[in-house]
């Protein structure tokens, strides 16, 4: 399936971030990522940048980019965590049939207090919203199975 490359705009990098050759590498997968990989598969494509990465330190990496806003943990059901550089305001789209990830840009600018009628007090820092269905080449294979 053919998938839109991902709209990563760029953003400052935190002052307090001593950014490492390992965590620029991961940094960088991730910027040229739209599939949402997971730590194993951001290790995969880190070692082909950097030969020597270990998987220890990706996950170092992947802490020190979250932590520092750079990067996004994404978590659908009790899959594997997966892993975003977009920062700009999205959901995800989720496959229920081939588990493929997608981001999904809102129209117009997203106020949850529209859509969920929240308890009172409550103050939202960020919208975490998979939708789920099937994807456009999970719709065409059901689609050629249904009319043999």
């Amino acid at each position: 399936m053919k998938l839109q490359a991902p709209s990563h705009e760029e953003h400052a990098m935190p002052v307090d971030l001593r950014m490492t050759p390992q965590r620029s590498v991961v940094h960088e997968v991730l910027r040229s990522s739209f599939d949402h990989p997971t730590a194993t598969e951001v290790f995969l494509r880190s070692k082909d940048r950097m030969s020597t990465i270990s998987l220890a330190t990706v996950y170092n990496c992947l802490d020190a980019l979250i932590e520092h806003g750079l990067i996004r943990q994404v978590n659908v059901d009790r899959d594997s965590s997966r892993f975003c550089a977009n920062l700009n305001d999205h959901v995800h789209f989720h496959c229920e049939q081939c588990g493929v990830m997608m981001d999904a840009d809102p129209i117009e600018k997203l106020d949850v207090t529209k859509f969920w009628k929240l308890p009172q007090g409550c103050q939202v820092t960020e919208p975490a919203i998979a939708i789920r269905g099937l994807c456009p080449t999970c719709v065409d294979k059901n689609q050629k199975v249904a009319s043999r």
